[in-house]
């Protein structure tokens, strides 16, 4: 218990010798974010992902096979969305790799005024498809972004190799536990942001809902920008891993 309290602790506030800085409490905020987004796609916009594109493929499958209440259509455009917004994403990761910070600082401000325009849309009444669009390139730029930061344990979108690395990592399986807090952590953000998320959609409010995470997004990369300019280049937790 004491090692999973230290490790929770370190991940929201790492101490400045950590190798990846303030990245951690940032990643876990996008994990919030996340939660909240797929909340909105699933509940409100025809049981739909636009995080998680495991379950959006499994998805596209019961369509195919003419499940009910659900849309082939919807799946195809928001992993087409996805995939568009990750491959800006990569672009951005190639020509801002020089500094962790400074690239998600970027990504994340593009993505929270994607999610501000879907938040905007949402509140105009506009149609289900422009919101997919819009989530699904932002979650796919997060995702990409959050692979080239290569934060262990927190990659913002999925959790199936976090909780697994959680249970046949742990010391019952005869392995080490290493990072049990931020495992916990990175689940419970998720957890926290699906019922932030899915209490306002089901009280109407999917436009706050979006706005929500807009703010989430939006403090996030305001956060990244002030600490790389405050850091500076030369920061440990600055340079790319390897």
């Amino acid at each position: 218990m004491r090692a999973l309290l230290t490790d929770a602790l370190r991940t929201l506030a790492p101490p400045r010798t950590d190798r990846h800085g303030p990245l951690p409490p940032l990643m876990l905020l996008l994990t919030v974010a996340t939660g909240v987004v797929d909340a909105v796609s699933y509940l409100g916009l025809g049981h739909v992902f636009v995080a998680n594109m495991t379950g959006n493929v499994v998805f596209l499958g019961f369509a195919l096979a003419g499940a009910p209440g659900l849309s082939a259509t919807a799946s195809l455009v928001s992993l087409a969305s996805f995939l568009a917004g990750a491959l800006v994403g990569g672009r951005l990761a190639s020509r801002s790799a020089a500094h962790r910070g400074r690239l998600l600082a970027l990504a994340v401000g593009v993505q929270t005024a994607l999610t501000a325009a879907a938040a905007a849309t949402a509140a105009a009444g506009g149609a289900d498809y422009v919101l997919i669009v819009l989530l699904g390139l932002g979650m796919g730029l997060q995702n990409a972004v959050a692979r080239r930061l290569a934060v262990p344990d927190l990659t913002t979108t999925v959790l199936t190799l976090t909780l697994t690395g959680l249970a046949a990592d742990s010391t019952a399986a005869g392995g080490t536990a290493p990072r049990p807090g931020r495992r916990i952590l990175s689940a419970l953000a998720m957890l926290l942001g699906g019922l932030a998320g899915a209490a306002l959609v089901l009280h109407g409010r999917p436009a706050a809902a979006l706005a929500l995470a807009a703010l989430l997004l939006l403090g996030t990369a305001l956060a990244a920008h002030r600490l790389s300019a405050a850091d500076g280049p030369d920061a440990p937790w600055a340079a790319p891993t390897v």
